[in-house]
């Protein structure tokens, strides 16, 4: 039987760093206030020094109460997150590697009154490494989930920003949300698609604003002007949160309501 009242999500866009990290963990309890959602659901694979993640990093966002952390193509940079990756389930990657890969590309997790919520992740192919496709993954994964799962939610990290639409199109109906990650600016067209998948083409980051996507904007610029290689550092300063709070109906699985936030 399923429940009646809607089921709230808040998710995050790309965490970059510390400061992403302390922002998001300092201020989650008054989110909860604001938003009461059911889920909390990130995507961490910049959350450790700016590129990839660590366990200690990972650790430190679930303790605080991310139910489920998502990634892309920079979750391989630290070798300590295999063995994490193998033995927690609350934490993703792109399902859409190649097999085999450490870890899980989806899974079904239990909200407090016992609802269940797929929560997927894919990695786009356009402008990023060569994966497997994820609209055939895409395929495999729905039914791989029991129609009894009605609520599935699926961060897409990709580049570009047709593939990200066209894969929200190609769900429609199937899934309750498709959020883009991996840009990490937040962009203006969130909504809800003709048969009930709610989408965004980017979800926004969680760091500093005044950088360049989070990392410091002085590397970056000797990089692009004068086109050799430097060590880019996370940036430092006040962090911005972004994401997006979205409601699903627990009966049928469509997006009721999509709402982008950046704080």
């Amino acid at each position: 039987m399923y429940r009646e009242n809607p089921v709230r999500c808040l998710f995050f866009g790309d965490i970059v760093a510390r400061p992403g990290r302390s922002a998001i963990v300092g201020r989650l309890d008054e989110l909860r206030k604001t938003y009461a959602p059911d889920l909390i659901v990130a995507n961490a694979e910049n959350a450790s020094g700016g590129l990839g993640l660590t366990a200690k990093s990972a650790h430190e966002l679930l303790a605080a109460g991310i139910d489920v952390l998502t990634s892309g193509n920079h979750i391989w940079k630290h070798k300590n997150i295999i063995p994490f990756i193998e033995a927690e389930p609350r934490l993703l990657r792109p399902a859409n590697y190649p097999t085999p890969a450490p870890g899980r590309g989806y899974g079904v997790f239990s909200l407090a009154d016992g609802t269940p919520v797929a929560v997927a992740n894919l990695m786009g192919r356009t402008f990023m490494d060569p994966v497997d496709c994820p609209f055939r993954a895409a395929d495999e994964i729905l039914l791989a989930i029991p129609d009894a799962v009605r609520l599935r939610i699926l961060d897409f990290h990709a580049e570009a920003t047709s593939e990200k639409i066209a894969l929200a199109y190609y769900l429609d109906g199937k899934v309750s949300a498709v959020l883009g990650t991996h840009t990490h600016v937040q962009t203006s067209d969130a909504r809800i698609l003709a048969a009930g998948t709610a989408c965004i083409t980017d979800a926004g980051m969680c760091g500093v604003a005044d950088s360049i996507l989070g990392m410091d904007p002085k590397a970056i610029l000797f990089r692009l002007v004068h086109r050799r290689p430097v060590r880019f550092e996370p940036a430092v300063g006040a962090a911005t949160l972004q994401g997006v709070a979205f409601e699903m109906d627990p009966r049928f699985g469509k997006a009721l309501s999509i709402q982008p936030f950046s704080l």
